[in-house]
């Protein structure tokens, strides 16, 4: 029997080293971006690694390099030294890799010079190649995220009550202003980076105030209760814990450091606190959305 794989977020040196290699297989496809010019002006003939390199210290500037101050592999220069890298920047080097490639219309080999003149199309089909095989290394490996069809990494999040059923629902949500934050509260849910989480629980508990005042006729005591009485069908007891559950996370939000940011508020410092908050405050806001007329 083979043994499972363990599911993490963690990238270590040896998922490092399989991905950004998967990434440099890629190379040509993004040659159109920056262009390495035939010497005898029949085009290009290759990326040009030195201003892809120098443009990435800008658009990625914590992305690992080395001794040599170019894009490599996490290694160590000597015997029992740390490496230190930063994960979400490899992360990003995938979506701009990602973002960026074109397919290769026309390759021509060029023998004298002993490289490939290559011809590119508009057209970026080779992103599914690329896709697949990133999906493939985040799959054998255990690491929870997925390269999206959009050219996105986004975190696998188990044990959540986000869903594609719930996603599905908050787009139906008529009210443009708590659409908005529900949909801005996932995309940062979504994102790799822990340090993005805190800002999902602010936006998710922003939505949980604007869905308050969602019966814009009624004052916003009116407008929760009706909300709490159609989720309870009118029953007493759901209606009891329905409101008691409002009440909680109300206080939630002003007494943590989540929406107000004064020094008497409760600090968090564990990510893990963040998700379960934002599953906390999804869960009731993706039940009362069912219930909105």
């Amino acid at each position: 029997m083979r043994t499972p794989i363990e599911r993490t977020s963690t990238i270590t040196t040896q998922m490092y080293a399989l991905l950004f290699d998967c990434c440099t297989n890629y190379n040509d496809y993004i040659a159109w971006r920056f262009p390495a010019e035939c010497p005898d002006g029949n085009g290009v003939c290759g990326l040009d690694y030195e201003r892809f390199n120098n443009e990435l210290t800008f658009d990625i500037p914590t992305l690992y390099r080395d001794w040599q101050g170019l894009i490599a592999k996490p290694s160590k220069r000597y015997y029992g030294d740390d490496v230190d890298y930063d994960q979400y920047a490899l992360l990003d080097l995938i979506e701009f890799i990602a973002q960026n490639c074109r397919d290769i219309s026309n390759r021509i080999w060029h023998g004298f010079f002993g490289h490939d003149d290559l011809s590119f199309a508009k057209t970026a089909e080779v992103f599914k190649e690329f896709r697949k095989d990133i999906n493939a290394i985040f799959g054998k490996t255990g690491l929870l995220y997925t390269l999206t069809e959009s050219g996105v990494v986004e975190r696998i999040i188990e044990h959540s009550v986000l869903s594609i059923e719930t996603e599905t629902a908050v787009k139906q949500v008529s009210e443009q202003g708590t659409k908005e934050l529900l949909e801005e509260a996932i995309v940062l849910f979504k994102q790799p980076n822990p340090i993005v989480r805190k800002s999902a629980v602010e936006k998710i508990w922003d939505a949980l105030e604007r869905l308050k005042t969602y019966y814009t006729e009624l004052d916003k005591k009116s407008s929760v209760i009706k909300i709490v009485g159609d989720m309870a069908n009118s029953q007493q007891d759901f209606i009891k814990l329905f409101d008691d559950e409002f009440r909680t996370l109300t206080s939630i939000g002003n007494d943590f450091r989540i929406r107000h940011h004064e020094i008497s508020k409760i600090d968090i410092t564990d990510n893990r606190h963040y998700d379960y908050f934002f599953n906390r405050c999804l869960s009731l806001i993706a039940l009362a959305i069912q219930y909105l007329r």
